[in-house]
This record gives structure tokens, C-alpha cells and sequence, in this order.
């Protein structure tokens, strides 16, 4: 009788359903009306089931979404060239949008461009899209795109990647929908690079970036720096599907137990959290926690060019003082894997795995501090929750250094303004890097000799030789080697202590869905916003 029943529900049911489930009705409210249909409970459970699935994977027009990040400052910026947190990348991923685009396998995808070519890898030739309008009207042309990857190599716009973008040696418009570009040194990973978020396309010209004027599927309502964003719904936006909420807001709560708190409440939809937080909200039916294996890690940077780093047996020291088993399991609630102190992680086709972590060794890090001659030194280091969990690995390592008679000062720092007035400018600080598509993007962000984000200074001719020839490259078994040798460099030599890499932690409200990993990052690489949708 139960069968028959199962074979008699229509997909007109069914549609009732779902119908019923997006107006908001309960569980116990649709079991009912599937038992008085003559559904047994059992089977009604198992109906419901799908019928919630099908609900959740078909998106829904409308509602307002509200996100939060873990940092906000006042230097927050619209400026794609200038992003530097995750928050900036939030908001250019949702005003602006670039040539291509990666899809969550890590793969570039067309978005501006509608094609992009080369014979070998130096000379480049972008054809864009047909009748992309920015917001205020004016239709995309190839004087938009010359003028936005330009800009990158004017030292008075202060790009975050000019060091990168150095190697476009040179950028034409061939005609309106026609661009071609010409690197100093052939680069595969070209259209790779082109995905990042500094490289997003703004207008021709374009100086005061405070209305966040481009082509995305947002339009700004309101910017206040390091408070929020409001954004809402771009009508005319050039992808068919366009967004499916009809307006966004966004803002940084740098406190994690605020976050949580946001969440909980059902004020905010979506948020980061760090590993001692899943604990919380794991087990709340209301609350999804997405776990992503990733390259982002948290590191302790040791500066090369100032004491006592200057001592490379103190940073060697260090080295053999991290605990990276009890941090991992510990710090990251095992929600990670164990780092050799390099930034390919295991994901990374190019990882060497050959290249094995220095183990913790309390007597050897011990000898090796006593001859840089800092055992009887009170040592400062600044941790702070703008790098996520600093403080936990920062308390076990001054943990681990009492037991051999150091003394470490963990200094605990506010979360806003670190990046500016902390990182990169303290002996000993720690560090917090988002997920890079590539290993060369890593490499020339932070290990080139030259790079503005070189956390310890470290200074290599060899490396810097290296990295040249592997993008140049095009065997994929030769470039793997000179990444191994690079990963090899890094690891012996930089001042940048990596003990584990990270999971990308977010946790959501149900009614929020079609959240999904991309390796640019936590929140499907920042860009979240133009692809979920609110149920209810």
C-alpha cells in the first residue's frame, strides 16, 4: 500500500512541497499534509528529504544578504589595485569584474574576456566581451582594460601588485574589443594571474574610486571605511543570471566570539571562523559549517634584516622550537595538515613532498639559540586575532621556549590597524596569507627579493633566477623540479616559519545556499555574493 502510494505522488506534488517549504512551513507542518494525503510518515520523511534538496539547489530571487569578515580597517579601499584584506576583496569582487575568473577546480574561466591567445606564451592577444555595461552606462572597451593593467606599474598608485604586473612589458588597445598583451619573459600562468583580485577592470581614467563604479553585479549604496558596505542589485548586469539577492551588506568584526554571536543570533548570514570555534556551532541545526582544504596559512615572521633574526642561527632555533603536531592539533583543532615552512601546500600540483618538516627538537633549537647568544634576552613577539589564531600558536611557542629557559613576550596587539602598523614591521610578528592560485603568484608575493609583502626580507640571487625560469617554462616536469628547489630555498633560508597550512572555515545560516570552495579563498574566493541566495 505504501509503494502505490509513492507511485501515485506526482511532480505536481511534489512542486506543492517545495512550494510550502520556501514560504517557510515546518517539517511537522508538511508531514501533516503529506499524511493526510495518505503518505505514511516514513515515506513522507524520505519525500521531504528530496523535495528540501531540490529547494536547496535551485536558486531564489530576492532578500538581503548580510556577510561579515574577520577584518576591517580604515584604510579599506574600492581600489582594486590597493586591496590588501579580505574585506577589500569582498567588495571588488562584487562591483568590479576581471578579464578571467577561477572556477572552484582551480581552472581559469572567461568573464570580460571573451578569448585570450598566444603562440608562446609572451605575446597575448584579449578579445572582450560584446556590450558589457559599467554602472553608470558607459560600454566596456579596450581602453578600459589598457588603462586598468597600466595603472598597476605607476609607482604613485601604490598597487599591491606592481612587482607582477611589471612583467607586462607592454599593453595595447588593437582595436575597441582587442587587446594585446606583451610580457618581458613568456608566462603560461598568465591567464591565471589575470583572475586575481587586484587585476579587476575598472573605467578609462578613473581616479576617485570611492563610488566603486564598474561592472559587477553589485552597485555601491554605501562605503564607510572600516565600518561597512551596502550594496545592491545590478539590473543590467552583463551575465544572464546575475545575482540572485537584491541587495548585500557587508562589515568586518574582527572579535571571533562577536562573529559567532552575529551569526547565532540570525543577524548575519554568513561569517569566517577559526578552528576553536567550530565547537561552537557545529552541532546547530540551524548553522552549516563548511570545511575547505586550502593553501592559507598562518606564519611567524622572523625579519632577516634586523636582530635577532640577522642571526640565522636564532631563526634556525625557532625553527626546531615550533611544535607543529601540538599546534595542528591544538591551535587548529586538526582542521589542517603540517607545514615544512615554505607556501605550496599539498593541494598545489608543484608541492615538493619530498621537502620534510623540521621536527621539534627542544635541545637541538636550545644549542643553536645559545650560539645567536639570546637565551638570557626577553624577546617580544606580536600576535594579534587579525591573523587568525596567532595567539594560540604564539602561547604554545612561548610555552615550548620556557621549557628551555627562553623567555618570549607575547605581545597581543588589537586586531585593527596590525596590518598597518604591525606586519611587516616587527622583528618577530606573525603573519596571515590567503589562498594563491599559483606557486609563482606566492613566490613573487612574498620570497622575490623585491616584493613589497617579503614578510622576513628575504634576499636570494638564486631564487630570484629561479623564479624567472619557471614561469617561463612550458615542461611541466622541469618546472615542478625548479618549484622543488624554490620550495627547497625558501624553506632552509627565508625567515618565514610555517608550521601547518589551513582549512578555510565559514560558517552559514541554512537559509543561505550555493556557497562553494574556490581556491582564491574562503567565501568561494570572496565573490560570494553574485552566486548565493536566501531561502525563506
Amino acid at each position: 500500500m505504501t509503494d502505490s502510494k509513492i507511485v501515485n505522488w506526482t511532480a505536481a506534488d511534489n512542486a506543492m512541497v517545495e512550494d510550502a517549504i520556501r514560504r517557510g512551513a515546518s517539517r511537522r507542518d508538511l508531514l501533516k499534509m503529506m499524511a493526510a494525503g495518505g503518505i505514511a510518515t516514513s515515506v513522507g520523511g524520505t519525500i521531504l528529504g528530496r523535495a528540501m534538496s531540490a529547494v536547496a539547489a535551485t536558486p531564489v530571487s530576492g532578500g538581503h544578504l548580510k556577510a561579515v569578515g574577520y577584518s576591517s580597517s580604515n584604510a579599506d579601499t574600492l581600489d582594486p589595485a590597493k586591496a590588501s584584506l579580505s574585506t577589500d576583496y569582498v567588495r571588488c569582487c562584487a562591483l568590479y569584474n576581471r578579464l578571467t575568473f577561477l572556477d572552484k577546480s582551480g581552472f581559469p574561466q572567461f568573464e570580460l574576456a571573451e578569448a585570450l591567445d598566444t603562440k608562446d606564451a609572451l605575446v597575448w592577444t584579449v578579445t572582450l566581451r560584446k556590450g558589457v555595461q559599467f554602472h553608470d552606462g558607459k560600454t566596456l572597451d579596450a581602453d578600459d582594460v589598457v588603462y586598468s593593467l597600466k595603472r598597476h606599474l605607476d609607482p604613485a598608485v601604490g598597487s599591491k601588485v606592481a612587482k607582477i604586473a611589471k612583467q607586462m612589458s607592454d599593453v595595447k588597445a588593437i582595436d575597441p574589443r582587442t587587446v594585446q598583451i606583451t610580457l618581458t619573459s613568456a608566462n603560461a600562468d598568465l591567464p591565471t594571474i589575470l583572475a586575481m583580485h587586484h587585476f579587476m577592470i575598472v573605467q578609462n581614467g578613473t581616479t576617485d574610486f570611492s563610488k566603486g563604479v564598474g561592472t559587477g553585479a553589485f552597485k555601491l549604496e554605501t562605503f564607510e571605511p572600516g565600518v561597512r558596505s551596502i550594496m545592491k542589485k545590478n539590473t543590467d548586469y552583463f551575465k544572464a543570471q546575475g545575482a540572485h539577492v537584491d541587495s548585500f551588506e557587508f562589515f568586518g568584526i574582527p572579535d571571533e566570539n562577536a562573529r559567532v554571536n552575529a551569526l547565532l543570533s540570525g543577524d548575519i548570514h554568513l561569517i569566517t571562523i577559526g578552528p576553536r570555534s567550530i565547537r561552537l556551532v557545529e552541532n546547530r541545526p540551524d548553522v552549516v559549517v563548511q570545511k575547505t582544504m586550502s593553501g592559507a596559512y598562518t606564519n611567524l615572521n622572523v625579519r632577516l634584516d634586523m636582530a635577532p633574526g640577522n642571526q640565522k642561527d636564532f631563526v634556525d632555533g625557532l625553527k626546531y622550537l615550533i611544535n607543529r603536531e601540538q599546534i595542528l592539533k591544538a591551535a587548529l583543532r586538526g582542521v589542517g595538515s603540517i607545514a615544512n615552512d615554505q607556501p605550496i601546500s599539498p593541494i598545489n600540483p608543484y608541492c615538493n613532498t619530498d621537502l620534510k618538516p623540521k621536527a621539534y627538537d627542544p635541545d637541538k633549537a636550545k644549542h643553536l639559540l645559545q650560539k645567536a647568544g639570546v637565551m638570557g634576552q626577553t624577546l617580544p613577539v606580536v600576535a594579534s586575532e587579525a591573523a587568525d589564531v596567532s595567539i594560540d600558536m604564539a602561547m604554545i611557542l612561548q610555552q615550548s621556549a620556557s621549557e628551555i629557559g627562553m623567555k618570549l613576550d607575547v605581545q597581543r596587539v588589537p586586531a585593527d590597524g596590525y596590518w598597518d602598523n604591525y606586519w611587516l614591521k616587527a622583528p618577530i610578528h606573525f603573519g596571515n596569507i590567503n589562498p594563491r592560485p599559483t606557486a609563482d603568484l606566492l613566490f613573487s608575493l612574498f620570497y622575490a627579493g623585491e616584493a613589497a609583502w617579503n614578510e622576513s626580507r628575504f634576499k636570494s640571487e638564486r631564487f630570484d633566477k629561479l623564479l624567472v625560469e619557471a614561469r617561463a617554462e612550458l615542461d611541466n616536469a622541469k618546472r615542478k623540479e625548479i618549484y622543488g628547489e624554490m620550495q627547497g630555498l625558501v624553506s632552509e633560508n627565508a625567515g618565514t616559519i610555517i608550521p601547518t597550512y589551513m582549512a578555510n572555515v565559514a560558517a552559514h545560516s541554512r537559509k543561505l545556499n550555493g556557497l562553494e570552495p574556490n581556491p582564491l579563498g574562503g567565501m568561494m574566493g570572496y565573490a560570494f555574493a553574485e552566486y548565493v541566495w536566501l531561502e525563506g
